[in-house]
C-alpha cells in the first residue's frame, strides 16, 4: 500500500486551511484579494467535503482551502484526498477540535484505492504531517484497507484457502500460532454446523475453521468470531440474481475481525487472543443441506434448517461454542448477517447487540472518539419464541411474526455464546455507492471503534 501520510518529505508541502462555513468569510478578509476573489469565481462556500485548489502565479499550487460545513466529524477529512492533484499538502489550519492524529487517519482512509485488477494506477498526493503517532495511523489504516481488499477480492480469487493463507501471514508476522480444521476433518473435531453449510463446495474451496492464537497466558483473552462465507447463493434456498450480485462481500466478518486482530497485535496490547473463522462457500451441489435438515451443533443443541439462506448463523454457532469454551474476558463477533439490518439502519451504521450495559458504553465512547458510528439495539426477549422448532432444539428461520429479522439473529447467537461479556455486530462491509473519501465497494466498520475500545478496557 503506498503511503499517502508522511512525517518528512524533501520538498514543501502546499498549505491546507481547513475552514466551518460560518468562518470563510472572515479568513477570505485577511487574505490577498486574489485569493479571495477566485474564491467567489470558483463558488467556493466552504460546504462540507468541498475543496479549492488555488494556482499560484508560477503555475504552482498556493494553497489549498477545504470546507467543513457545520461539521465537526473529523472524518469529513476523507473527503480531501479525492480533491488534491499528486503532491504534498500539510494541514496549515484547522479548528481546535479536530484532532492531528484523526486528520491523519481520515485522510489515509479516504485515499484507499482498490486497484488490483487496474493495468496502471495513478499517483496519490500525501499528507505531511508533524506531532502524529504515524506508525499508529499506518497501523489502522493499512488493517481497514486489508479488510477492504478482502471484500472488494471477487471470489474467484478468495475462497476458503486465500483466507487461511491470509491468517497464516498474519499469524507468522506477529508471531501468533493458528491451526486449521479443514473438510471431513471438521466433523472428527466437532464443528458439525461448519462442515454442514460448506460440504457442497468443490474440494478446492472445502470448508476450513481457522483459530488464531497470541498472547501471554496470563492476559486477558479476546475472541473475536467472525463470519467467513466467501461466496453465498443462498443454498438451495437460492438468491435472486439480484440479491447474489455481491455475495463476495459476505466473508465481511472474517475480514473484519483478521483486521482487528492485526491492529492489537502491531500495538502489542497486553491482552491474549482468540481469533475464530469459520471459513465456506455456501454453495449448491447434490450433498448440500437441505431445508427441513436437522443440525448437530457443537453445543450438542440440535437446529432445524428452515432456511439455507441463514447460513451465518449455523457457522457462527459453532465458533462461538469454541470461544466459551477458552472462557474468555470478553467476546466480540463480526458478522454481514442480515438483510434486516440494513431495513433497519441503513448501509451506513451497522448495529449492535449486547446485554452488558458497561460495555455498550465503552464500545458506544469509543465510536464517538474516533468517529465510527454504529447504533446499539434490543436483544428483545419476547421474540425468543420465533426461534422455536417442533422437532428440534432451536431453528434458523425465526417465525414470520416476529419481523424483527436482525434482533431474531442475534438471539440465535446469543444461545451459543459466552456467558461473560459478549456483543455482536451486525455489519455491511459495503459502501453501495461512492462519495468522496467512501469509495463504492467494500468498507470497513466497527473496528476502528473496537480497536479504541479495547485498548481503553485493558491498557
Amino acid at each position: 500500500m503506498t503511503e499517502v501520510v508522511v512525517e518528512h518529505t524533501q520538498g514543501a508541502a502546499v498549505p491546507v486551511h481547513a475552514l466551518y462555513e460560518k468562518d470563510l468569510e472572515g479568513f477570505l478578509d485577511g487574505r490577498q484579494a486574489f485569493v479571495k476573489a477566485y474564491a467567489a469565481l470558483s463558488e467556493f462556500k466552504a460546504k462540507a467535503g468541498q475543496a479549492l485548489v488555488v494556482p499560484n502565479t508560477e503555475g504552482g499550487l498556493d494553497r489549498v482551502l477545504f470546507g467543513l460545513g457545520a461539521s465537526t466529524d473529523p472524518m469529513t477529512f476523507r473527503a480531501l484526498p479525492a480533491r488534491l492533484p499528486a503532491g504534498d499538502f500539510r494541514i496549515a489550519s484547522a479548528p481546535p477540535e479536530f484532532a492531528p492524529d484523526l486528520i491523519a487517519l481520515a485522510f489515509a482512509l479516504g485515499s484507499y484505492r482498490f486497484d488490483r485488477y487496474k493495468k496502471k494506477a495513478s499517483p496519490q498526493p500525501r499528507l505531511v504531517v508533524e506531532g502524529v503517532d504515524v506508525a499508529e495511523v499506518r497501523s489502522i489504516s493499512h488493517a481497514c484497507a486489508l479488510a477492504r481488499d478482502m471484500v472488494n477480492t471477487p471470489p474467484n480469487d478468495l475462497g476458503p484457502l486465500q483466507i487461511e493463507t491470509i491468517a497464516r501471514e498474519i499469524a507468522e508476522q506477529h508471531g501468533a500460532g493458528i491451526t486449521v480444521i479443514s473438510g471431513e476433518g471438521l466433523l472428527e473435531a466437532n464443528y458439525p454446523a461448519v462442515h454442514a453449510v460448506g460440504r457442497a463446495a468443490v474440494d478446492a474451496r472445502c470448508p476450513r475453521m481457522i483459530e488464531i492464537d497470541w498472547g501471554e497466558a496470563d492476559k486477558p483473552l479476546i475472541a473475536l468470531v467472525g463470519k467467513g462465507v466467501v461466496f453465498d447463493t443462498g443454498g438451495l434456498d437460492i438468491k435472486p440474481s439480484a440479491g447474489m450480485r455481491n455475495m463476495k462481500k459476505d466473508m465481511g466478518g472474517a475480514a473484519h475481525v483478521l483486521a482487528l486482530a492485526r491492529m492489537i497485535m502491531a500495538a502489542r496490547l497486553p491482552v491474549r487472543l482468540a481469533v475464530l473463522i469459520p471459513a465456506v462457500e455456501n454453495a449448491i451441489s447434490g450433498d448440500a443441506m437441505r431445508p427441513g435438515d436437522i443440525l448437530d451443533s457443537r453445543k450438542g443443541l440440535t437446529i432445524e434448517v428452515g432456511n439455507t439462506d441463514a447460513e451465518g448463523r449455523l457457522i457462527l454457532a459453532d465458533a462461538l461454542t469454541r470461544a466459551a469454551e477458552l472462557e474468555p474476558a470478553l467476546t466480540l463477533d463480526l458478522a454481514t448477517l442480515t438483510g434486516a439490518a440494513r431495513a433497519a439502519l441503513g448501509p451506513q451504521l451497522p448495529p449492535f447487540y449486547t446485554d452488558d450495559d458497561e460495555l455498550a458504553g465503552q464500545i458506544e465512547a469509543a465510536m464517538a472518539q474516533v468517529s465510527d458510528p454504529m447504533w446499539r439495539m434490543p436483544l428483545w426477549k419476547g421474540y425468543v419464541d420465533a426461534l422455536d422448532s417442533d422437532v428440534a432444539d432451536i431453528k434458523n428461520d425465526p417465525d414470520g411474526w416476529a419481523q424483527a429479522g436482525s434482533v431474531t439473529a442475534a438471539l440465535f447467537l446469543q444461545r451459543f455464546a459466552p456467558t461473560g461479556p459478549w456483543a455482536h455486530f451486525d455489519i455491511f462491509a459495503w459502501n453501495p455507492r461512492g462519495r468522496p473519501g467512501f469509495s463504492s465497494g467494500g468498507e470497513a466498520q466497527a473496528i476502528r471503534a473496537l480497536y479504541r475500545m479495547i485498548r481503553d478496557r485493558f491498557a
